[in-house]
């Protein structure tokens, strides 16, 4: 067998002697199968999966413990099959890149769907991912539908965790819940919700509480929703769920038209994703609920699946019965709707370091955030925070790229997966060592898939060299994550270096080495390498102009089908957006890339120059 499992009563004594102090603590355990293995990881969330993926693949004995059937929690149990963040090209890399990938061969229809993302998908084919890799790793033992109830405690070391009928020992265990639970039951140091400005010097942090903190205590959860266009079909009546107040909604799509609204998040198959932030199913009312006992969870949980029920309810009420439920997307009694909220805040452990607002910013007039020693992941998304009905204003790190706004990049560094005085447990979800402010860059789905494959890849090497995860040496890991057989990982954020330039390693390591050369403007002094492949793209032939900074537009001109004629040119590619900075205006060109109606975009990866 794989793991090993104790339930001869003669084990008992050894088990005692290695990890228990506590007759009460034993007792239960008579009651259960008791396993031990290398790595555990307790939750099956973007960070979790990662991080089990990347530690079986390493070659540690790992077990994946999770509550919901479909692994990937943001990216397919949540819903949010429109994921933010990482889109440039360059930041295509690690399990995030080898997902996008797997996406793209397993999606019909393909991921152009959305104005709000660059991906999007059907749930259920992301959770086919996840759980192939997982099939594929026989190191790997998953086991569904359990949540922790115990961390078992060895001194100042994590040694287990119980679970309804049975229990884990684990040289590592790794906290990939979706509100840090094991921080709260293994009374390890913590964080939950707002830090003030005299804490960390962070300048969109309130100089004091106020209505705001007080109201709204983390951002707000939603209950994700999918609808579908039944078209000439009428739709099923969505009911209307307790406390209705048409209200809370009036003016959802007041700045975008029901179209633009609805495509917003459109995915294939005519189903839309349902995650609206302007009067829309952002739940946050008393969020404190989520940490005071199971009742009151569930409470919350109830409270903010009514309050999506009834923002779909509006929806259909006032654009028309042909928008229903769509049907069959989760594997619920309700299949409409995720499995679970999608959480953007949870518990965040103390660290042996903090990543502040400071840390995701520009260096002064650069496009870059000042890069960790120990980075492990990369992100690049704007600070984006959810109160309903409130706009709060942050610092801003948005740039032009490529023919429209992304984000300033940032690293992650180790450190902030690591507890302040605790052995044997690393974090690997939301749960970072982050301050709230800046939990709204870190939080985005890219981000934390990387963080949860830099935990993975850090608790295999702790079992390698038999070290406590404060003492790994994080040179070790970087490199093993910048060279992994499967799916490497960029640990320095660079635009202009995608993972198939020659010289992508040889760079990467030269600013690990060299950080005081760190380009301010993100690009490294390397050649752009073109990896073209038109049999996927479309060709179009047109005009291009230049409206303003990075607004590029392009009238086709040659025929097709395609309406309107005039569209906007973004990109992702490094090459290209070079390219678009130096041509002239009314230049004939010939494009090859996708459109995308919802945003009213051809996403361009190759041009060429054509002669007048």
């Amino acid at each position: 067998m794989l793991h090993h499992k104790y339930s001869d009563p003669r084990l008992l004594q050894q088990v005692r002697d290695l990890y228990l102090v506590d007759t009460k603590i034993i007792t239960k355990i008579i009651m259960n199968e008791i396993y031990t293995t290398d790595v555990l990881v307790v939750g099956g969330g973007t960070g979790g999966t990662a991080a089990a993926i990347q530690a079986a693949r390493r070659g540690a004995k790992t077990i994946l413990v999770s509550e919901f059937s479909w692994l990937g929690g943001m990216l397919t149990s949540a819903g949010v099959s429109a994921p933010d963040g990482n889109e440039l090209k360059s930041f295509q890399t690690g399990l995030w890149g080898s997902f996008l990938k797997e996406l793209r061969k397993r999606q019909p229809g393909g991921l152009d769907n959305s104005w709000v993302s660059f991906f999007s998908y059907q749930p259920h084919i992301g959770a086919e991912i996840f759980a192939d890799w997982v099939r594929e790793l026989p190191n790997l033992q998953w086991i569904s539908g359990k949540v922790p109830l115990e961390v078992l405690r060895n001194a100042d070391c994590i040694a287990g965790i119980r679970f309804a009928d049975f229990t884990v020992y684990a040289q590592v265990i790794l906290d990939g819940t979706e509100l840090g639970d094991i921080l709260a039951l293994g009374d390890l140091p913590h964080r939950w919700g707002w830090e003030l400005k005299s804490e960390y010097g962070e300048p969109s942090a309130p100089e004091t509480f106020n209505d705001l903190t007080a109201k709204y205590s983390v951002q707000s959860p939603t209950w994700i929703v999918v609808m579908q266009d039944f078209g000439e079909c009428i739709a099923p009546e969505i009911t209307r769920a307790p406390n209705y107040d048409p209200s809370l909604f009036t003016g959802a799509w007041d700045n975008y038209g029901p179209e633009k609204f609805l495509n917003y998040g459109r995915l294939p198959a005519n189903w839309f994703m349902m995650n609206w932030p302007i009067c829309g199913n952002d739940y946050g009312q008393k969020a404190n609920r989520l940490l005071e006992s199971k009742i009151a969870r569930r409470e919350f949980y109830q409270e903010c699946f009514w309050h999506s029920q009834n923002f779909a309810h509006y929806i259909q009420t006032h654009l028309g019965r042909r928008y229903g439920l769509a049907e069959g997307v989760f594997p619920s009694l309700s299949p409409a709707f995720a499995l679970h909220p999608y959480f953007r805040e949870s518990r965040r452990l103390e660290g042996l370091v903090t990543v502040s607002e400071q840390d995701i910013l520009p260096i002064g007039d650069g496009r870059v955030a000042a890069k960790f020693d120990d980075a492990v992941a990369i992100g690049n998304y704007a600070n984006d925070h959810h109160y309903p009905g409130v706009k709060f204003s942050l610092q801003p790190k948005s740039i032009r790229w490529g023919g429209r706004w992304t984000g300033t990049p940032f690293t992650i560094p180790y450190r902030c997966l690591v507890p302040k005085s605790t052995d044997g447990l690393l974090v690997c979800e939301k749960n970072i060592s982050v301050s709230h402010i800046a939990n709204g860059a870190t939080r985005l789905q890219p981000v934390v898939m990387g963080i949860g494959q830099a935990a993975g890849m850090a608790a295999a090497l702790c079992c390698e060299l038999n070290c406590q995860p404060r003492n790994l040496p994080v040179r070790m890991l970087q490199t093993a994550l910048l060279t992994d057989e499967r799916s490497p990982t960029a640990i320095v954020p660079l635009f202009n270096l995608p993972i198939y330039h020659p010289e992508w390693l040889n760079w990467q390591i030269h600013y690990l080495n060299h950080p005081e050369t760190y380009p301010l403007d993100g690009n490294c002094p390397c050649l752009s390498v073109d990896q073209f492949d038109n049999s996927h793209l479309d060709c179009f032939i047109g005009i291009f102009n230049c409206l303003g900074q990075q607004d590029y537009r392009f009238t086709i001109t040659n025929p097709t089908e395609l309406l309107p004629k005039t569209w906007q040119i973004v990109t992702l590619e490094s090459s290209v957006d070079e390219q678009l900075q130096v041509l002239s205006q009314n230049q004939k060109l010939k494009v090859w890339g996708r459109a995308n109606s919802s945003g009213n975009w051809l996403l361009v990866e190759y041009i060429d120059e054509v002669s007048n």
